[in-house]
């Protein structure tokens, strides 16, 4: 009697949308059904590779799909069994067993790949420079440095550009570590005595992606190895990606060779999401889940968590998960208490106006004191509208008290705010500009 595999189906239905089609089409559709046991769910894939290869990355991704669709009790195990396994897919094969270490560092996340990335004006051009790094890595733009605040969505294009170069060349060798884990690795090198293997690790990669790269500033010896791994990479033509959170010329105790080096290609921003983006973050992950919640929830949830991606998506999980457990419908007051400690703790103590004025001051190098002053030069004026449009958006002072602070009229606060915002649609640049001078108010 044929087995009935439709749980597996309906996982598979989930898989297909949360995966990029290239990591489904590769790690997922080779998988078949082979029998359902009670609460067991037996798999087949066709060799020890494969087996080994979804115990380690992709089983626990399964396992959510299969509690999806419906089935949290339902138990998985996978054996191989060459006889039932599938037709080849029209994507390159791995490599046999034997290259199962080709992932040098830490594993990637499945669910950071380039289609699950939600795109807008606050991170375009960096996915935009990530695809053509991955399309065409060490020769579109190396290095690629990508630096933003946190929770901005830079891990999430690192990985993608690691789950793109591994579709195009499974034979290759990718790297993928925090600088954390490149420090510790190091450390244990030198108390093993085995330095040769840790630059053997490091310099034979096709690809090294770094996360967090400010970390290794003002550690003499870790800045030293570093600076020769990339060396090797670079003058071989291999690909460097890094992330940052601040350009690295901002990094106190980076050397000034490295910061030279991580300039040497393209640097790109992520900024904070936008409200339109945070509401498709949320859409996407609602639409992952399987589930619809009323849109002033959503709303409620993109408005006050703005700056932090992690934040939002563990924002909408801890309301997903009281749903399911209290089993009672979600209203915005239950949601209201909820996140009333998740909630941005940046909308709660906005930055002051004369701390808005010092930071856009410095950032322009112009004096404080012109910021309140008569002088009108566009070396002047400029930064002042600056400070006037951050002002507004920033805090919660109305248009009269921003002009008394500035010792302007509401009319010349309401020209400057409409007229900087124009300038932020059409220019990326200036766009960057004004989030560094944010993250400078958020450090302070």
């Amino acid at each position: 009697m044929e087995q009935d595999f439709s749980v597996w189906d309906a996982a598979c239905s989930i898989l297909k949308n949360t995966l990029s089609k290239d990591v489904y089409d590769r790690w997922i559709a080779v998988i078949r059904p082979v029998s359902l046991q009670g609460n067991l769910l037996v798999l087949s894939v066709a060799n020890d590779f494969y087996l080994s290869w979804l115990e380690d990355h992709y089983l626990p991704v399964i396992r959510d799909a299969l509690a999806k669709g419906a089935c949290p009790a339902l138990d998985v195990t996978l054996r191989v069994n060459a006889e039932l396994s599938p037709e080849p897919v029209p994507v390159p094969l791995p490599r046999p067993r034997r290259e199962k270490n080709r992932m040098l560092g830490s594993p990637l996340y499945p669910q950071h790949v380039f289609s699950s990335f939600v795109v807008g004006p606050s991170n375009n051009f960096a996915h935009a420079s990530a695809l053509a790094v991955a399309q065409s890595p060490g020769r579109a733009y190396n290095p690629l440095l990508i630096y933003g605040g946190s929770g901005v969505g830079k891990t999430h294009l690192l990985q993608a550009i690691g789950h793109h170069f591994f579709a195009a060349n499974p034979t290759s060798r990718i790297c993928y570590v925090t600088s954390e884990t490149f420090l510790n690795d190091y450390i244990d090198s030198l108390l093993q005595k085995r330095t040769s293997e840790f630059r053997a690790k490091y310099r034979s990669s096709d690809i090294l992606l770094i996360d967090d790269v400010q970390f290794l500033a003002a550690k003499e010896r870790i800045m030293e190895e570093f600076f020769h791994t990339f060396n090797d990479l670079f003058v071989s033509g291999r690909q460097i990606v890094l992330t940052c959170d601040r350009p690295a010329g901002e990094v106190k105790g980076l050397e000034h060779r490295l910061v030279s080096r991580l300039e040497w290609g393209l640097v790109t921003q992520v900024e904070p999401p936008d409200l339109e983006v945070r509401l498709a973050i949320l859409r996407q992950k609602e639409k992952a889940m399987n589930l619809r919640l009323p849109d002033p929830i959503l709303m409620y949830i993109a408005e006050h968590i703005q700056r932090d991606i992690r934040k939002l998506e563990g924002a909408l999980n801890r309301v997903v998960s009281y749903a399911a457990l209290s089993s009672k419908p979600i209203d915005l007051p239950t949601v209201e208490r909820l996140l009333r400690d998740t909630l941005d703790r940046q909308s709660l103590t906005p930055p002051s106006v004369d701390a808005i004025q010092k930071a856009v001051a410095e950032q322009f190098d112009i004096r404080l004191a012109d910021m309140t002053s008569k002088r009108r030069p566009q070396d002047v004026a400029f930064p002042r509208q600056v400070a006037m449009y951050l002002c507004r958006t920033l805090t919660q002072q109305s248009f009269p008290a921003i002009g008394n602070a500035f010792s302007r009229n509401h009319a010349t606060v309401l020209y400057a705010c409409r007229m900087i915002s124009e300038r932020m649609k059409r220019d990326e640049q200036f766009r960057q500009t004004i989030s560094v001078i944010r993250q400078r108010l958020d450090r302070e």
